[in-house]
């Protein structure tokens, strides 16, 4: 089996999907925007998986590569591939299914809950009724026509959702470890102004382990929910 990885910047890597794509057996390639736009054919892989950036989906005057991204993201789900998509990527599957991102009412950074909808059709995943998150966005998007919402927060409606039974895109981090939250703070520590919905990076960072591995745990029941046969 193998996994791609759409990786926009060198600051925004997959944290705990890597070792759970390890775990299950999966060859692991990868393209890195920022050096290649070598894309593969969704026929040769098994699972997408769009990471976040800064960028917007709508820049492709500035960068190209997210025409030729968009492509693959629309083909693999059109292959009835497995695709998850984290901020940047949940907007990519978004705007690759023909809907608009704009940005939101409000910037997200930091930890905040989000509310899971609940769902009786055991082929929805299922979110908690509420789970603090890492977030880091400042864009929000039209929910597809064929798309179900997973949950929601105070600050963005369209924080999670499903389109099929193999696609879901997630507004909000889960990969997150206590080093991809450093690294990120480090290069877009000038985005953390004073907001309701923006924390100081001193509370950013000054998060218990309990939290990342919670996050991380639903990542992985994600992981599983989009790969199960």
């Amino acid at each position: 089996m193998r996994a791609h990885i759409l990786q926009h910047v060198p600051f925004e890597e997959p944290g705990s999907i890597a070792p759970w794509l390890k775990s299950a057996h999966y060859q692991i390639t990868a393209t890195r925007f920022y050096r290649s736009a070598s894309l593969p054919n969704p026929r040769d892989i098994d699972l997408l998986i769009a990471l976040g950036g800064p960028m917007s989906v709508n820049d492709e005057e500035r960068f190209p590569w997210l025409r030729i991204e968009k492509e693959l993201i629309r083909q693999t789900i059109k292959a009835g591939k497995p695709v998850l998509g984290i901020c940047l990527g949940a907007q990519l599957i978004a705007s690759a299914l023909g809907e608009s991102v704009y940005p939101n009412r409000r910037k997200e950074i930091g930890w905040f809950p989000v509310q899971g909808l609940a769902h009786e059709d055991a082929s929805i995943f299922s979110f908690p009724p509420s789970v603090d998150v890492f977030h880091w966005h400042g864009e929000t998007f039209d929910l597809p026509d064929e798309a179900v919402l997973l949950a929601r927060s105070e600050a963005c409606e369209n924080q999670a959702f499903q389109v099929g039974r193999r696609v879901i895109g997630l507004q909000f981090h889960l990969e997150t470890t206590p080093e991809t939250a450093q690294a990120i703070v480090t290069h877009c520590r000038q985005e953390i102004l004073p907001s309701k919905f923006v924390q100081p990076e001193a509370l950013i960072l000054d998060q218990p382990p309990e939290k990342y591995q919670t996050i991380n745990r639903l990542m992985t029941d994600i992981l599983n929910f989009l790969t199960k046969k």
